[in-house]
């Protein structure tokens, strides 16, 4: 019998971006992921579509999974002859039970590797903007539980040693012991005035920060209601935040924004989101996909045998111009047929798609939209001319409507298809009731259809309901309309239809909103 391999890895402190390479890679090559909540959601978006995913957390209807159950769960799918990740939050081995684990696997005679992860104890804190460690100010720091009730904690914790051990003490799960933490360092020697943070859900869009002294931060966080999961640190670095405090200075901190863009498309929006400060939750609601029909293929065949023929080539999206090409690559098609033929383009990012296959752009439209094209077109269109729309299936009918209307033969061809992406996100819904998610976007109206129909999968009976309270952002009017339509309440189109219009209105109406 072949056994497996199991990777125990730390996924890091929430940030999905934090796990570190070698843990990214167990991910991608692992057959089954056995994970729990403090292992961010967003990063299953990694795994095989086909990888079998076992959660492990706590559910409504069932508490967490025992230790020892999971422990042999490990064994038994190794067993199989299968991949494994066991992805924990933070670092696998501060507090997370790996040893418990991997002495199993090791019993059973079970490959496995311990990955690190960043830890919360430090990562945490740099995200509040506080060093762990400051030449003039703590050479050496402590990492320790402070779960425990105040009895366990007396015998897990020597208070006399701890306390002045090093410069900087690092409490993980201690916000409800914060009174009795701060009495036993005053007691065995810590000032009264000694600095202390509380940095709640550190890393994410939730990140809160309370900072007092031993003698006050029990009141300040009792009086600012703060809930775990928090970092606690004692010292003088905490003094540092006054300077060093850095994210929530970015103009989309504190936001977590859904993507619903296919993922194929989503990496510029993302990375725009990332920078700014802000959380992105992919939930790509559609997915692009070749006609398969014999049909859809020979329409495509006949239309770009007579390339020598066209007077205009028509593009209307990024998608249109891939796979344009991706056909004349299919059907052996040299681009200089389109010899006597002008390109026009929808929108500036529909250029760029062609420019990068050296085409600049005949014809591009100062607003981004078919009726612009349009309006462009007067004076250098004329009866009679032919015209070739590669487009998507569902594209809207305006423009081939137009070209007819004003005497101009077309050829439409539906170069891609476009499908519902399947929902296998568990954790939307939740977080949608439980107003996790602040702003949706919206780059098409298909992504709006798309995103209402996967969460009615996803259990949502009213999904656009549920939507009451989420910041809605559509890249232009047409989906804005489609948006209001299916009855959702539009707060953000940006003055130009574009990825980077769209990223300036978040930042705008954030800025708004907050009042600065």
């Amino acid at each position: 019998m072949v056994k497996g391999i199991v990777y125990l890895v730390g996924a890091g402190p929430g940030d999905p971006k934090l796990i570190t390479v070698r843990g990214l890679e167990a991910l991608k090559r692992s057959d089954v992921i056995v994970f729990d909540r403090l292992a961010g959601p967003q990063l299953l978006n990694h795994a095989r579509p086909d990888a079998e995913r076992i959660y492990v957390g706590k559910l409504p209807d069932r508490h967490t999974m025992k230790q020892e159950d999971i422990n042999q769960l490990l064994v038994d799918l190794a067993l199989q002859g299968k991949t494994v990740i066991r992805l924990k939050g933070g670092d696998p081995t501060v507090f997370g039970r790996v040893g418990e684990e991997a002495d199993l696997l090791q019993k059973n005679g079970i490959l496995y590797e311990i990955i690190p992860g960043i830890t919360s104890a430090i990562a945490v804190p740099a995200y509040a903007g506080i060093p762990v460690t400051h030449r003039d100010m703590a050479s050496s720091f402590s990492v320790i539980t402070g779960h425990e009730s105040p009895d366990k904690l007396d015998h897990s914790i020597y208070w006399d040693k701890v306390t002045n051990a090093t410069g900087t003490l690092v409490f993980l799960m201690g916000v409800a012991k914060i009174g009795y933490i701060s009495e036993q360092l005053i007691k065995h020697g810590r000032s009264v005035d000694t600095p202390v943070a509380l940095v709640q859900w550190g890393t994410r869009a939730e990140q809160r920060t309370v900072v007092g002294t031993l003698g006050d931060i029990d009141e300040k966080v009792k009086a600012a209601n703060l809930k775990p999961p928090a970092v606690i640190v004692v010292g003088d670095v905490v003094r540092q935040r006054e300077t060093l405090s850095w994210i929530e200075k970015k103009p989309l901190f504190g936001q977590r924004i859904l993507v619903t863009r296919a993922r194929s498309q989503a990496s510029e929006l993302l990375a725009k989101i990332d920078d700014l400060g802000g959380e992105t939750y992919e939930f790509p609601v559609i997915e692009t996909k070749w006609p398969t029909s014999s049909e859809a293929v020979q329409a495509i065949e006949r239309a770009l045998g007579q390339a020598d023929d066209y007077d205009w080539v028509m593009l209307t999206s990024v998608n249109g111009v891939e796979f344009f090409f991706g056909w004349l690559d299919r059907c052996g098609i040299d681009i200089r047929r389109f010899h006597r033929a002008k390109f026009a383009a929808v929108g500036p990012m529909t250029a760029e798609a062609l420019a990068s296959r050296g085409i600049r752009a005949d014809l591009l439209p100062e607003s981004f939209r078919a009726e612009s094209l349009l309006e462009s077109l007067d004076g250098l269109i004329v009866p009679g001319q032919l015209a070739l729309l590669p487009r998507g299936d569902l594209a809207r009918e305006t423009l081939p409507k137009e070209l007819k209307e004003r005497e101009v033969r077309t050829v439409e061809i539906d170069v891609y298809e476009t499908c519902l992406a399947a929902p296998r996100d568990l954790w939307l819904p939740e977080m949608i009731a439980g107003g996790e998610i602040h702003v949706i976007t919206f780059t098409s109206s298909s992504t709006v259809i798309n995103l209402l129909e996967a969460l009615r999968q996803l259990g949502l009976k009213e999904p656009a309901e549920a939507l009451r309270g989420v910041e809605i952002a559509c890249i232009g009017p047409v989906t804005a309309k489609t948006a209001e339509e299916n009855g959702l309440q539009v707060t953000i189109i940006p003055e130009k239809y574009t990825i980077e219009g769209l990223v300036d209105a978040l930042v705008e109406r954030r800025r708004v909103t907050k009042g600065d």
